[in-house]
């Protein structure tokens, strides 16, 4: 069986910064992590391949820094890692991003499974993996929280108010995994060392994958931030309660009584 995760890199979300001017979120002097639902989404990749078999690769679209992190995804498990880097990729929106991933997959060849994590910590639009379906023009699973295959069928459980839903789709087929649905791994140390130095990073850039610069990065993308307000945080209704032990439970008696 063969996979493929989409990873994203982004910033530590407690550093997310965004340009006042360009109206884009700032990469430079801010540390980077891979997005937690995409290692949600390796590992239930990796799971699968314990099960059954076959390969996990990673495909991931950003500049050469970016490179540290597929090697940590190499020493996790996958058997191998692509980076997408052009500069002609930068700035783009969830459409252009989406079409350069598929792209990419298209590229790799055929396949089994495609797995994104359901939303990016830096985005958060979840656009991305159905977009990515479609470009493919294959089926979807998405905020899938538990995938397995079941008679050459990939099964997948979503959960939803009230319940859960099964949901069952033939090969080939694209799922979007949960954040949190898993634990992801850590990375085995002995193979780090390997991914580290000796593993060969796979590198495309627009020529490699065959697309019109006006297809890609900002010019390809549809979605034009104007403006950004930043919300204060709502206010909380504050009150003490004094008084002896049995008048503080009298009284927090009456509140909890008004509010019920």
């Amino acid at each position: 069986m063969k996979s493929l995760v989409c990873m994203k890199v982004a910033p530590k979300v407690d550093q997310i910064k965004f340009d006042e001017v360009k109206k884009t979120i700032v990469r430079e002097g801010v540390e980077n992590e891979i997005n937690e639902a995409d290692k949600n989404a390796l590992e239930a990749a990796l799971s699968l391949k314990e099960t059954h078999g076959g390969t996990v690769t990673v495909i991931s679209m950003g500049p050469p820094s970016f490179e540290p992190y597929l090697r940590l995804a190499v020493s996790m498990g996958a058997d191998d890692a692509i980076l997408l880097s052009d500069r002609a990729f930068a700035a783009a929106d969830t459409f252009a991003t989406s079409r350069v991933l598929a792209q990419a997959i298209k590229k790799v060849g055929l396949f089994d499974l495609v797995f994104c994590g359901e939303a990016s910590s830096d985005g958060s639009t979840e656009q991305v993996p159905s977009s990515i379906a479609e470009w493919l023009g294959v089926p979807q699973i998405t905020y899938a929280n538990n995938i397995k295959i079941e008679d050459s069928k990939v099964v997948g459980r979503r959960v939803i108010t009230g319940g859960y839903e099964i949901i069952e789709s033939q090969l080939p087929v694209l799922v979007s995994v949960e954040l949190g649905a898993n634990t992801p791994r850590f990375p085995d140390f002995r193979r780090k060392r390997w991914a580290d130095k000796e593993f060969k990073l796979t590198v495309w850039n627009i020529q490699d994958l065959g697309l019109n610069p006006n297809d890609v990065g900002l010019l390809g993308s549809y979605t034009i931030v104007k403006e950004l307000k930043s919300l204060p945080a709502p206010a909380r209704k504050g009150e003490f309660v004094t008084g002896s032990p049995q008048e503080i439970a009298k009284k927090l008696a009456q509140v909890i009584k008004a509010s019920a």
